[in-house]
């Protein structure tokens, strides 16, 4: 079993690049970030404070998941420090149990120290099937509950996922410049 995860990891990881190939998909994820940064806010208000006092952030505007048995999910997401683009990121999640269907949901991954944020940046950055996202909703953010510097929220999108699951997912940094 842990094969077959590692190896749908594995997959997914070198099926993509970080960075946007060209300007035209740059401006398109800056956008689709931003959009997602005023989507966040509009249903919970408070997270503004996050994006303003953490450390940094990276954001997610769409990771699309599927599974059938086997379950997939990969989104291309910007880092910020302190406010400023400092690179590209994506998301690769793999997954294995009870599961069926397809979504896409939005993620931001709040950093509240400087350690976690180069440790997001280092490449060697995941989660475990342990970790937790929070699902957003209006005042939820008063509460931010950070995990060794790391605090995840997720905004659904669309579709329809029946899981009982375990995963993790892996993420890769690459520096804009």
């Amino acid at each position: 079993m842990k094969n077959i995860l590692l190896a749908c990891m594995a997959l997914a990881l070198t099926a993509c690049a970080v960075t946007p190939s060209d300007g035209y998909k740059s401006h398109r994820l800056d956008d689709a970030t931003e959009e997602t940064i005023y989507q966040f806010e509009q249903v919970d208000p408070g997270i503004g404070n996050l994006f303003r006092n953490s450390i940094g952030y990276a954001v997610f505007p769409t990771v699309g998941a599927g599974a059938a048995g086997v379950g997939g999910a990969y989104g291309k997401g910007q880092v910020y420090e302190r406010g400023r683009l400092v690179g590209y990121c994506d998301l690769s999640q793999a997954s294995i149990g009870f599961q069926f269907g397809g979504q896409a949901y939005s993620q931001v991954i709040f950093f509240n120290s400087q350690d976690a944020l180069d440790w997001f940046k280092s490449g060697d950055f995941s989660f475990s099937g342990q970790a937790s996202a929070v699902a957003l909703d209006k005042g939820v953010s008063a509460n931010a509950n950070f995990r060794n510097g790391v605090a995840v929220y997720t905004r659904a999108k669309g579709g329809l996922m029946y899981q009982a699951s375990i995963g993790g997912q892996k993420f890769r940094f690459e520096p804009a410049g």
